[in-house]
């Protein structure tokens, strides 16, 4: 039987194309990412890029030397930020010589040995003698094993606890106790994202229309594309409010459909929802569950879900453990990468948050409702042929 042709949305197609724009990054990289064709990634790339030709500036040698003046300066100024985050408390006045040499040693092959030492206070000397004296197996061992934990919790983009830490060194083949791995990151000042307080923002219609709760509370599903759940959030930008709207599949916790844009029409849980269909996550007869917003009980949104045989399901105005899976995702996506960040631009915004979807939460984030999986794994092990979808 031949190979189903994908299908995908103008949206994946457009943030798709600015990941590879907007960061420099190889089209075979992104696409590695995105579980696409590299092929296919390329030509969208190419399209856009004959649509929208950059012109080239022209720059006097006085401000060509002055621009590699301020490139060295960011340059330094990020290689120091970026250790002073490595080094967490270690530049507390009580932290001992062990662990400051512990990680100069760790990352020497990164920075300067001698560099690192003054930026942590330690003297050369005293770092060779530390480095020459006798490791106890234990102490080899966990000075390892803490290499290895940073290098996990730098790969989730510093939003793992210990918890998912430690399930990810299982997957690497490394055993490690959960609260090895959390004295090992207390000792490094590895702590993940805090979640912030949660507010309601649920506004319902005037005239709604009305579908009663079929999922109640119970955000399970044995086949995927079968129960879906949605919701809107609201994400400041400096140029003002950028709404995002996401369908998520509770059978895999994969954002199977998401759009944004600067208003909060109905249209954008239409696109959402659009999106999910055309990517083939969602089936004839699905159950689609939402809060009580305008949007979601709007007689346009029913007249779509109608035409796409999707039947709706409305949870309490104002009650977010009705749509807890849904909450769920947006604590995640604002705890754990949003609100990490100043978004000068709603595009560069919408460059996050595709990012943070699409890259990170579907493809490598581990999810502790999934035996530490991640969504994608979850889709494979229920379709195999649907998984790069």
């Amino acid at each position: 039987m031949p190979e189903k042709r994908r299908k995908f949305s103008p949206q994946f197609k457009a943030e798709a194309v600015q990941l590879v724009v907007s960061t420099g990054r190889p089209v075979v990289e992104v696409a590695r990412e995105l579980q696409i064709n590299e092929g296919t990634l390329g030509n969208w790339v190419n399209t856009w890029r004959r649509e929208n030709p950059e012109p080239e500036p022209e720059m006097s040698p006085v401000e060509r030397a002055r621009l590699s003046e301020l490139e060295a300066e960011v340059q330094r100024l990020r290689m120091e930020n970026e250790f002073l985050k490595k080094a967490g408390g270690l530049l507390r006045p009580d932290a001992g010589l062990s662990q400051r040499c512990a990680l100069i040693e760790a990352e020497k092959a990164n920075y300067s040995i001698s560099w690192m030492c003054r930026m942590l206070g330690v003297a050369r000397s005293s770092f060779y003698a530390w480095r020459h004296r006798a490791e106890t197996p234990t102490t080899a061992r966990r000075r390892e094993l803490a290499g290895h934990v940073r290098r996990v919790f730098d790969q989730s983009r510093r939003t793992y606890g210990c918890r998912r830490v430690a399930a990810q060194l299982a997957r690497d083949g490394i055993e490690a106790s959960v609260g090895l791995v959390a004295d090992l990151m207390r000792e490094q000042g590895l702590a993940a994202v805090q979640p912030r307080a949660y507010k309601t923002t649920t506004v319902p219609g005037e005239q709604p229309v009305t579908s009663p709760d079929l999922l109640g509370r119970d955000f399970t599903a044995g086949t995927p594309g079968t129960r879906l759940v949605g919701d809107i959030t609201y994400l400041p930008t400096s140029e003002g409010w950028l709404y995002l709207a996401t369908v998520i599949d509770p059978a895999t916790r994969m954002v199977v459909g998401w759009a944004m844009a600067a208003h909060m029409r109905t249209s954008l849980v239409i696109d959402a929802l659009a999106m999910a269909r055309t990517h083939g996550h969602l089936t004839a007869g699905a159950v689609f569950h939402s809060d009580r917003g305008a949007q979601y009980t709007s007689k346009e949104f029913s007249r779509y879900c109608k035409k796409i045989r999707v039947t709706t399901s409305l949870g309490g105005t104002g009650v977010c453990w009705d749509n807890a899976a849904a909450e769920s995702f947006f604590a995640s996506l604002k705890n754990e990468c949003y609100h990490l960040h100043r978004h000068t631009t709603r595009a560069r915004a919408r460059f996050a948050v595709a990012d943070y979807i699409e890259v990170f939460y579907n493809r490598q984030r581990l999810h502790s409702s999934l035996g530490y999986r991640t969504p994608t794994e979850a889709l494979h092990d229920h379709h195999p042929a649907a998984a790069a979808a």
